[in-house]
């Protein structure tokens, strides 16, 4: 029934938004009305906002790489009904390392990354977890949880090769730690050298934030009742129980809706001042922002119960397909924790308690780092990350390689 209902809303809002469209086009035409700058701005707003998204292109055809520039083509390199093994090749360019950068299933796309893509792209050899929309797979395909997760990064690693780096951002930290000291324990070839984990919920009683808050105060049951919908006819995995990434979307929202208004409301200022360059910044980034994709029920409803309630990881109760997840097996694996100082969904502590847990790794092989006045996305977007942040990896990429 949500999902159901939200289909008509999206398709009442759609609609409403292609003629809002149209009537800023009108007051905009000088043979019409004439003049109406200001009624034509709040109905381009407003039908920016109405408008249907699907999955972002990465766009990242070019990169300079050692003061020239040299094209770049994708390709996947391996494809599972969940997700596929996607490269960034550079023609021309040899002997990088290779980075095997994992993207986050949490409700928006891969696309999220572009800019840790484009920064890593200038010395790596980049590779990134392209997590497919749970509504786009059929049920035939089976289910999707933590497990499979894991057994998904094995096997992208299997398919890149020794001597791989791996670079987690947010909420897969969780599952590459545990991919890492499975493979450790194994003695995997394929295991990384380096695995960085960037503002990751490893330990979430860390400086909880009011995330953490809102997957503890209700019971593993109230998510289950709550927020798990079926997915309609119509889509490719009718009848799969997802979480809605229109649900993810509207409490990222909720959590800082002041900044939001604000944010529409600069775009409508510019566009009725005719900046156009400017309300076009604002735009791009909402298109990638409202992007949103499902996530497998089981998956989600997995991660709120050994994350962020039963804390199994840092409490050395996780386990894959019946195996203890130790992470004592963690030996020769350099590991790098980075934070944000102002992230208000990893707070301060939680990503550094995996340099604490890997009890057995020698401390040179550990490293924390702080990005002053970064929130949560300022990690891995922006001026922060690309001058502060990346050259730290890179360092550590290449002290270990």
């Amino acid at each position: 029934m949500l999902y159901n209902v939200y289909e008509v809303q999206r398709s009442l809002l759609t609609t409403a938004g292609m003629m809002a469209g149209w009537q800023a086009e009108m007051w905009r035409h000088p043979a019409y009305l004439g003049g109406g700058d200001a009624m034509a701005s709040a109905l381009e707003v407003f039908a920016h906002t109405a408008e249907a998204r699907g999955k972002p292109d990465f766009g990242i055809d070019r990169v300079t790489v050692d003061g020239r520039e040299v094209a770049v083509v994708e390709e996947i390199v391996l494809a599972k009904p969940f997700g596929d093994l996607k490269r960034f090749r550079r023609e021309g360019v040899e002997g990088a390392p290779k980075l095997l950068i994992v993207a986050p299933m949490s409700g928006h796309y891969a696309t999220l990354l572009r800019g840790t893509v484009a920064r890593m792209l200038q010395s790596a050899d980049v590779y990134i977890t392209d997590w497919h929309d749970a509504k786009q797979v059929p049920l035939t395909d089976g289910g999707f949880d933590l497990d499979d997760y894991i057994d998904y990064l094995t096997g992208f690693l299997e398919a890149i090769g020794p001597g791989a780096h791996m670079l987690a951002v947010c909420q897969p930290s969780v599952p590459c730690l545990a991919t890492a000291a499975l493979m450790s324990a194994d003695s995997h070839p394929c295991r990384p050298k380096t695995l960085t984990m960037m503002g990751g919920p490893i330990d979430t009683r860390e400086a909880p934030t009011s995330v953490n808050t809102l997957a503890t105060e209700r019971p593993h049951s109230w998510f289950e009742q709550s927020v798990i919908a079926t997915v309609p006819s119509g889509y490719p995995g009718a009848g799969r129980r997802v979480y809605p990434g229109f649900l993810q979307l509207a409490g990222f929202m909720s959590m800082n809706l002041g900044d939001h208004m604000q944010s529409h409301f600069e775009m409508y200022k510019h566009l009725v001042r005719g900046d156009g360059e400017s309300a076009d910044a604002g735009k791009a980034f909402y298109d990638e922002y409202r992007s949103v994709c499902d996530m497998a029920a089981e998956f989600y409803l997995q991660t709120i119960d050994v994350v962020f309630q039963s804390h199994a990881l840092p409490k050395g109760e996780m386990t894959h397909r019946g195996r203890p997840v130790d992470l004592r097996a963690i030996t020769d694996i350099a590991l790098l924790a980075i934070e944000g100082e102002r992230d208000d969904i990893s707070g301060l502590g939680q990503t550094r308690a995996a340099l604490t847990l890997a009890t057995d790794l020698p401390e040179e092989r550990k490293r924390y780092f702080m990005v002053e006045g970064a929130g949560h996305y300022g990690i891995f977007n922006g001026a922060r990350w690309r001058d502060k942040t990346a050259p730290v990896v890179e360092e550590w990429i290449g002290a270990h390689g």
